[in-house]
């Protein structure tokens, strides 16, 4: 886990491993989103980036048998 620190301004950088786990880049859009007591921060990426992202994914959901 890694600690920020706010500057005066209130901002934060976000630590250089966690930058290259989740190929953020300068200038890229997140979404901060306040989640109970903590700060969630979600790359926003282009619907194009997100194809074949659920590859593998099995389609077929188990029904009741009363539902078509």
């Amino acid at each position: 886990m890694e600690t920020v620190t706010i500057s005066p301004k209130y901002q934060v950088v976000i630590p250089k491993q966690i930058r290259r786990k989740l190929g953020l880049c300068p200038g890229q859009k997140v979404q901060a989103i306040a989640y109970e007591n903590r700060i969630e921060l979600v790359p926003v990426r282009p619907v194009r980036k997100m194809r074949g992202f659920l590859k593998g994914l099995d389609p077929r959901v188990n029904r009741d048998d009363d539902r078509l």
